[in-house]
């Protein structure tokens, strides 16, 4: 039996770890063909020779959303090869508690996390348009989260945090497009989680009092693993989804149901 994405070519920012790591291998196990483009250019290689050891087609490289070059280099470099970009999964991200931003001022953090979350975003998906036309179409896989949607009254940011605005950015984003490429068979739909084990959560889970509160506001009880996200996005990659468009995809454990 063929698989739900057999034969397409799939570019998976962020694709080294977390979210875009599991959506990389669930893609490669249901027959895509996987571009996992991390910042990390060696953890990318790893994560792409872990994924071809299990009988799937992958390849790893360097990519830093927020330069354009760098998208534009990639996404030449797999049309070249593989011959289109029929998916592309915008999970590249980043928060303000990692410890990367430690040590900076406000400011620079918000412009760091605009930078990546949503300009990062803009960057791939303007640069994928014209290969997935070429091809005939293909489906666009933003990460946003349930802080694009809800409000977080964080101490730690008295209500300026970055992550909410960049993420609720991606949401609108994601709308605009899908309606501007409907024409071009381009299907764009974004991805809201609530919180998720990875290490993006790590600085989180690692405070035992402030994991155990934020578990209790998801009804389920528990945190997501990445691999239930990265099914939700095999769904909107596939033909499955061929009338959902524009759509955000709410997978928060009933978060924001309440």
């Amino acid at each position: 039996m063929p698989g739900r994405v057999q034969g397409k070519v799939a570019v998976i920012t962020g694709g080294a770890s977390g979210i875009g790591r599991a959506t990389g291998f669930l893609f490669g196990e249901h027959g895509a063909i996987v571009v996992i483009a991390d910042i990390d250019k060696e953890a990318a290689i790893e994560t792409a020779k872990e994924i071809n050891s299990l009988g799937a087609l992958a390849i790893g490289v360097g990519l830093d959303v927020t330069k354009e070059s760098d998208i534009k280099d990639v996404f030449e470099s797999a049309a070249k090869e593989f011959g289109t970009i029929s998916i592309l999964v915008n999970s590249a991200g980043l928060n303000p508690r990692l410890p990367s931003l430690a040590g900076k001022t406000s400011e620079e953090i918000w412009d760091k996390v605009i930078d990546v979350n949503l300009k990062g975003t803009y960057l791939a998906c303007k640069n994928v348009v014209d290969i997935m036309a070429k091809g005939g179409g293909g489906s666009i896989i933003n990460l946003s989260s349930i802080m694009g949607m809800v409000g977080y009254n964080s101490v730690m940011s008295n209500g300026l945090s970055p992550y909410n605005p960049s993420k609720a950015g991606v949401l609108l984003l994601t709308k605009n497009l899908a309606v501007a490429l409907a024409p071009k068979n381009i299907r764009v739909n974004c991805l809201n989680p609530g919180f998720v084990e990875t290490p993006f959560t790590e600085t989180l889970t690692s405070d035992a009092e402030l994991y155990d509160n934020l578990v209790k506001l998801h009804p389920i009880g528990r945190f997501a693993r990445p691999e239930e996200i990265a099914y939700c996005a095999l769904f909107l990659a596939s033909d499955e989804s061929s009338f959902v468009t524009g759509a955000p995809l709410l997978v928060d454990g009933g978060y924001t149901a309440q």
